[in-house]
């Protein structure tokens, strides 16, 4: 079993490196860009997204309605051990709206109602909650009472109601990342790992594969919007 803990300041260290740890452990499942370990930009976007997450840990400022929120799943056994997390975003002007910005929980506990639970304590502080997934995750977040609004270049966007909020929510601007000494670091060490040319043809990769991942949310989001005739 498991005990949820709500956060609101950035959590002990040994939390917050397990946090992280998943996020670059389950990185195909949580990444808008869900790209596989086969291709070489995988560790780049690894890294941007771990170091994301890491801001917005950062950012917890100790107030219940502060720019970030955490949602710890403990081991009952062992407290020390986080068996999944959600990371969400208040909206700074609609009390009852925020974004779930990432969730995950560690495999050997999936469908046992971890991710339900912690959805859940999210919706009893701000019922009105909106995410974006990967079409493969939309039927997942359907049978926990989310719908379909609208696509969102790759992903879907999910809503606990039929419309979205007006609120603003503070999400971070991922291009200093990108251009960060750091990414650019990664960059020329793949480079050199693996060559032009196969750096080239993996940025092709994730292009085709945005490409198809956009189209196959358009073709979701038209199949579930457009009414049934009987």
């Amino acid at each position: 079993m498991f005990t949820l803990v709500h956060l609101d300041t950035t959590p002990p260290e040994s939390l917050k490196s397990q946090v992280l740890q998943m996020v670059v452990d389950y990185f195909s499942d949580i990444s808008p860009v869900s790209l596989t370990p086969s291709n070489p930009l995988y560790q780049l976007y690894q890294y941007v997204i771990g170091f994301e997450v890491h801001l917005y840990l950062q950012a917890m400022n100790g107030e219940p309605a502060g720019p970030t929120q955490l949602i710890l799943a403990l081991d009952d056994e062992d407290p020390a051990v986080v068996l999944g997390f959600a990371l969400y975003l208040p909206s700074a002007d609609d009390a009852e709206a925020c974004t779930l910005a990432y969730l995950a929980v560690q495999a050997s506990h999936r469908r046992k109602g971890v991710a339900r639970a912690m959805l859940q304590q999210i919706i009893e502080r701000h019922p009105h909650v909106e995410l974006a997934c990967s079409t493969g995750q939309v039927p997942t977040f359907e049978a926990l009472g989310f719908q379909v609004l609208a696509a969102q270049g790759p992903q879907v966007s999910m809503n606990t109601r039929d419309y979205r909020s007006d609120g603003m929510v503070a999400v971070h601007d991922l291009e200093p990342i990108y251009q960060s000494t750091e990414v650019r670091q990664i960059h020329a060490f793949l480079l050199k790992q693996h060559g032009k040319k196969a750096m080239t043809e993996a940025e092709k990769k994730r292009d085709r594969l945005l490409d198809q991942m956009t189209y196959q949310a358009q073709q979701l989001v038209s199949e579930r919007l457009t009414p049934t005739i009987h």
